[in-house]
Order: C-alpha cells, then sequence, then structure tokens
C-alpha cells in the first residue's frame, strides 16, 4: 500500500491551518467575556484580549472563576477551555 500526498492540495491546507491561532484566541476571548458575570459591568469591561492571552483585569477575578457568582456557577476558564475544543473542531472541519 501506499499513499501519494498532492503537494499543492497540502500546502493550502497548512496555510489555512495557519491562521487557526489567531482565530482560536479571537473566539474564546469573546467566549470568555461573554459568560463573565455581571452586575456593574466592570468585570466585562476590564477583560481583555492580549496577544494570545485573556486578561481579566479586576480584583475579583478569581472567586468569579471558581463560581462565586450564580451567573456562572463553573466560572468562565474550564467552559472557556471546552469551548476552545468545539472552535478547533469547528475551523477544521471548514477546511
Amino acid at each position: 500500500m501506499s499513499v501519494r500526498l498532492n503537494k499543492l492540495t497540502t500546502d493550502r491546507l497548512m496555510k489555512k491551518l495557519q491562521k487557526l491561532p489567531n482565530h482560536l484566541i479571537k473566539k474564546s476571548g469573546k467566549f470568555f467575556k461573554e459568560i463573565t458575570p455581571i452586575d456593574t459591568g466592570n468585570a466585562r469591561k476590564k477583560t481583555r484580549t492580549v496577544s494570545n492571552t485573556i486578561k481579566a483585569e479586576y480584583p475579583y477575578a478569581g472567586r468569579l472563576d471558581e463560581g462565586w457568582s450564580k451567573q456562572a456557577p463553573k466560572g468562565m476558564s474550564q467552559p472557556t477551555l471546552d469551548e476552545m475544543d468545539e472552535i478547533i473542531e469547528d475551523f477544521v472541519r471548514s477546511l
């Protein structure tokens, strides 16, 4: 048995895959922010994506992420990690 790859097709696919990291951080950052509990709006206002990092820059971020709010009983990090799996699957399926 032998398998032959079409170089042009493979190169095109690899070029598309290079867009995945930026796509992933943009979509997951947006998701994280959307599931951040809202009371006064401070937490969402101070949540941003910088480079490849989602930053929750407010003193009670840890408590919210531990499920302190009834609006996000599972916090934001684990649901975002779960969503990242979905984002990756959707991206790859779309190729």
